[in-house]
């Protein structure tokens, strides 16, 4: 089974994509791993859809928005940063944006006068760290090798980093077993007390709702698609119920179940 994932080699995704399968192929952006993964092209992907200090990737949301995949697992792993460089003197560091995001405290402190520059990866920041004395890479210790050192580790302004991955898989892969579920709503409409409409299905049987987040739709300003991760499976009669009254609220867009899956700990 060939998974694809944010490349190149030594990325975190890639570290959370061996719990996956041996096989692993690497592209740079995360809507290209859902599109492959919808056409068929790969069996599974690995996208990054929540970081513990950053917040949700935005890029994946979309992406599900706009391809039809199924979410079958959810990988959470510990993120330790380190600075890598060949030497301790650099004058640019380069990762990840939510890397950069996620040390942005240790960075402001320590080295308030060396610029930041985003890139694709945080393995593709550890290779300009690796071309060029000048430019240090935040990346996971191990991708260090042995042409860079590891001038600090641990860097995460929380110790407590964490990234939670989902694999995706082609839409007719979906299953309604599973301690957790995925959907995306779009209402196609607006009005006073939507939100609460959309909320109380799921709070009337006790559903917790484990994340709810709006992204525009593109269709229009002020117009959005709602995300929601509910801690319960298709399989049970309360979601079925919940999901009724909502798909009747949402009668005039669409109600999209991107699956039901286990969560698993990944340390790597």
């Amino acid at each position: 089974m060939e998974t694809l994932t944010l490349g190149p080699a030594g990325t975190y995704s890639h570290r959370a994509a061996t719990a996956v399968s041996d096989d692993v192929a690497f592209t740079e952006s995360v809507t290209s791993i859902v599109e492959s993964v919808a056409d068929g092209e790969y069996d599974r992907g690995v996208v990054p859809v929540e970081n513990s200090i950053e917040g949700s990737v935005t890029e994946s949301l979309d992406a599900f928005t706009e391809h039809d995949i199924a979410v079958v697992r959810e990988l959470i792993t510990p993120i330790r940063h380190a600075l890598l460089a060949q030497d301790e003197e650099f004058d640019l560091v380069v990762s990840h944006a939510q890397a950069l995001a996620q040390c942005r405290g240790y960075l402001d402190e320590n080295y308030p006068e060396v610029a930041i520059e985003a890139v694709a990866s945080t393995a593709r920041g550890v290779e300009r760290a690796r071309e060029d004395p000048s430019v240090a890479g935040i990346g996971h210790p191990d991708t260090a090798g042995d042409t860079l050192n590891v001038v600090a580790e641990d860097i995460q302004d929380q110790a407590s980093n964490a990234t939670r991955f989902v694999v995706v898989a082609p839409a007719a892969e979906r299953s309604e077993a599973g301690g957790k579920t995925s959907l995306i709503v779009y209402p196609n409409v607006d009005y006073p007390g939507l939100l609460l409409e959309l909320l109380e299905p799921f709070a009337d049987r006790d559903i917790n709702m484990t994340r709810v987040e709006s992204r525009p739709s593109g269709e229009r300003l002020g117009d959005y698609v709602f995300h929601i991760d509910i801690a319960a499976g298709l399989y049970e009669e309360r979601t079925q119920a919940a999901l009724a009254d909502i798909e009747a609220i949402a009668e005039k867009g669409w109600v999209r179940r991107l699956g039901s899956y286990d969560t698993e700990h990944v340390v790597n």
